[in-house]
């Protein structure tokens, strides 16, 4: 009879995945735009991919000896951080620029305020918007006159739409296009967030309310152009925030009317700065800015107790 009364404490539920199988899943699902990102933009893009992945883990393994705390490289979070990051920079950038954000992301973001799972915001666009700040110049160059196709100026898409201009949907969607390295493709994006669907590291809620959210707002306000609305749709780093960074474990709701709630914001936020804020991209501001967010939405939508009476008006 003692055998059976085991008491310990919660939780009580275990599976097998943990945070170094996600991790890996993650990074899996990011190498076919990473591969395509290489090719389109070729050596410089591998060398920003390598050296920026490494100075993020390079950064978290120094922090934590130096603070005597466990070594947590292992679980492949500041790989991620790392290849996110230099997925999301311009192809010509110079290396010490993603290696400074490498550093900023893991350092001030993540580990100051305690490491995995105690970060506020994504580390990786928390560096991004940094570096745009700190590096507009830089941040901002999508020269693209080595790259075998034709762009206006090195500008992408959202921003020749913005002036007027005409884009190709059909080189969008499949990213011969200018922009951040790992944004261009859209092809190669969707594959990736299907295989994290399939595996269910992400649930669907997310990605696509933010992206319909994105496209039913852009559609109103933008003039009733579903060309327009595509076009929007596979530009300027949405797919990739909504199935990569919008998602993101410790800084999204966990709740599934939470989620909802988190995608709608996403996109209104992403469709007002993209309509008639300064930038034509906004992806990045508005994932930072909802992360803000998402302790009152967690709180607002937190179902109630199973057999806890509702409060009466």
């Amino acid at each position: 009879m003692n055998k059976l009364l085991n008491v310990s404490s919660s939780p009580h539920v275990r599976c097998s995945v943990n945070t170094q199988n996600l991790m890996l899943d993650v990074v899996i699902a990011m190498l076919p735009a990473a591969a395509f990102g290489v090719y389109n933009f070729g050596f410089h893009a591998l060398l920003v991919l390598l050296v920026t992945s490494a100075v993020c883990v390079a950064s978290e393994y120094v922090y934590e000896k130096l603070m005597h705390k466990p070594i947590t490289i292992a679980d492949g979070s500041a790989l991620v951080t790392g290849m996110i990051l230099a997925l999301n920079m311009p192809p010509q950038i110079p290396v010490w620029v993603p290696a400074l954000g490498g550093i900023f992301a893991i350092i001030v973001v993540k580990q100051l305020y305690g490491g995995l799972g105690q970060n506020f915001m994504n580390p990786a666009l928390a560096a991004r918007c940094f570096l745009l700040i700190s590096f507009a110049g830089m941040m901002n160059n999508f020269s693209a006159a080595s790259l075998g196709f034709d762009s206006v100026s090195g500008a992408t898409p959202l921003a020749a739409m913005r002036a007027g201009q005409s884009v190709d949907l059909a080189s969008m969607f499949i990213g011969r296009i200018p922009g951040t390295i790992g944004e261009v493709s859209t092809i190669a994006l969707l594959i990736g967030g299907i295989y994290l669907l399939v595996r269910k590291v992400i649930s669907w809620r997310i990605p696509v309310i933010y992206i319909g959210t994105v496209a039913v707002f852009v559609f109103i306000f933008g003039g009733f152009d579903v060309n327009y609305v595509l076009c929007q749709v596979c530009g300027g780093g949405l797919i990739f925030g909504a199935f990569f960074m919008a998602t993101d474990y410790v800084t999204s709701p966990i709740t599934p009317m939470g989620q909802i709630v988190f995608g709608v914001v996403l996109g209104l936020l992403t469709g007002i700065f993209r309509l008639w804020g300064a930038s034509p991209e906004g992806v990045s501001y508005a994932i930072i800015l909802s992360n803000l967010f998402v302790p009152m939405i967690e709180r607002v939508t937190l179902p109630k107790a199973f057999g806890k009476e509702a409060k009466k008006a």
